[in-house]
């Protein structure tokens, strides 16, 4: 390790080394791929994960800061290894910066003890050569290996010994390179394109609407956006968007292959938005966010569809969730249901603005359409056939829509330090009997998802103006990794 004088320095240096042990570990692969030659054990001792280790050690009071992130909870050495230091060198500036104007840290860089597996510097798509097998390549070099990827830091599961350093991040470098590689393979999108603000849907026709609103903003805005990029690599320019259709571009996106398909406005300053398209149930719901979660995002929201549970409720109204009964299952050992998934202030607050200023509709006119309450999150389509089992804790809940996806999101965010809201879309009435016909389904459709999609965006937008406030210390636990 060695001491380098600024968080710049620091970047830069990081850089260099994941650049070079990256460089090293793909050319003696490809070494063995055409000529057989395994790399020796000091070749080896170069494909290592750098490592950013910070000290501080008060000669005083700790400063009183009240911001959530970049900030340390008490004296000692932080260390985390890192991947990807040049993507993202915006985030790791945005937290070393304050902890050493702020606290007087001192950072150290240099390789770390762990490898980088090889599938990790192959490009996707990329064809080994045949006649070498997995188990060839294992032999002679570093392979993905579960017990080094995990989330015990972010679960609070981690053991604090006297004589190692402490967290520095959530996310180590070998579990963000897992996830960078799992969010190719799920969104059939390049995971540099995926932008800081994330919008999740459960319907496709969703992402028709965004597509749209994407090609009007680059002909509109060339000078704020760039491009707009769908699954399998399909990419439009700001100056290429005027006269294209948004069915035809949607067409010519391989979207189908891939389980998840995310759709990209990139924007110049790299703060665009994203939708993905996670398809319906909890277990989808987690899976994508378990892996968007390393990308340190600012925010994600769930504009989906439920089922209104009020005789009340229109199809088409809004529900804009502020509590969760979680019947999803799949978090209960991780955050358990009786453990609080507060609502986050400065998200329901835009939420409701936005769709004020979308619909035109203000006060007690907008009652009538957006209604705030709690949601029940099932992991069972069809929880219709359980009712009288349901029907009372449905009842204790005062719950007024019912979903997939929402209450898994918003404790994944919780989970895993993400801002999170949940904006739905009644599309029919289970328990009074009001179905979507086939008749009126397309002209529903047309109208809701339009304005639905138009609302959320404005919130991202509203939110992307207050973006050291979104950040809440409701998210961070006594023991918090002084990264966000």
């Amino acid at each position: 390790m060695e001491t380098v004088a600024d968080p710049e320095t620091a970047v830069d240096r990081l850089a260099s080394l994941h650049t070079a042990a990256t460089g090293s570990l793909r050319d003696a692969l490809n070494r063995f791929l055409a000529e057989g030659v395994p790399p020796d054990s000091a070749e080896r001792l170069t494909f290592r994960y750098p490592e950013l280790r910070l000290t501080y050690r008060p000669t005083g009071p700790m400063p009183r800061i009240t911001r959530a992130t970049a900030k340390f909870q008490g004296p000692g050495v932080f260390s985390t290894t890192l991947t990807q230091p040049g993507h993202f060198r915006a985030y790791l500036l945005e937290q070393l910066r304050p902890l050493v104007q702020d606290y007087g840290a001192t950072i150290e860089v240099g390789l770390s003890a762990q490898e980088i597996p090889y599938p990790y510097v192959v490009e996707p798509g990329a064809e080994l050569a045949r006649g070498v097998t997995s188990s060839d390549l294992a032999r002679h070099f570093p392979t993905p290996m579960l017990s080094s990827v995990g989330d015990e830091i972010a679960d609070g599961l981690w053991l604090d010994t006297d004589d190692e350093a402490r967290p520095l991040a959530l996310f180590d470098g070998p579990r963000v390179d897992y996830s960078l590689r799992r969010l190719v393979h799920y969104t059939g999108a390049d995971w540099r394109q995926i932008q800081p603000w994330i919008l999740l849907t459960n319907y496709h026709r969703y992402v028709d609407q965004f597509v749209r609103v994407g090609l009007k903003a680059l002909v509109a805005e060339p000078e704020r956006y760039a491009r707009l990029v769908l699954p399998g690599g399909v990419s439009v320019e700001a100056g290429e968007a005027a006269g294209i259709e948004a069915d035809a571009l949607i067409a010519a996106s391989p979207w189908h292959r891939f389980q998840m398909p995310a759709y990209h406005l990139v924007a110049r300053d790299g703060q665009g938005t994203s939708l993905v398209n996670i398809g319906v149930g909890p277990s989808n719901a987690k899976t994508i966010t378990d892996h968007l979660a390393v990308l340190r995002p600012h925010c994600w929201l769930m504009v989906g569809h439920c089922g209104g549970l009020r005789q009340s409720q229109t199809i088409g109204d809004y529900v804009l969730a502020h509590g969760y009964l979680r019947r999803d299952r799949i978090l209960d050992e991780l955050v358990p249901p009786d453990v609080p998934i507060p609502a986050l202030a400065e998200v329901q607050v835009a939420l409701q603005e936005a769709a004020a200023s979308v619909t035109g509709e203000r006060a007690e006119a907008l009652k009538q359409r957006l209604r705030t309450g709690t949601v029940v999150t099932y992991d069972d389509r069809n929880w219709e056939l359980r009712w009288s089992q349901e029907r009372r804790r449905i009842n204790l809940s005062r719950a007024i829509g019912v979903d997939m996806e929402s209450g898994t999101i918003a404790a994944q965010g919780y989970r895993l330090r993400v801002p999170y809201g949940t904006l739905l879309c009644v599309s029919d009435k289970p328990l009074h009997g009001e179905i979507k016909l086939p008749g009126a389904a397309n002209a529903f459709y047309e109208r809701a998802v339009g304005e639905h999609l138009l609302i959320g965006l404005a919130t991202l937008d509203a939110l992307r103006r207050n973006r050291h406030g979104l950040h809440s210390r409701k998210l961070r636990s006594f023991d918090e990794p002084p990264f966000r």
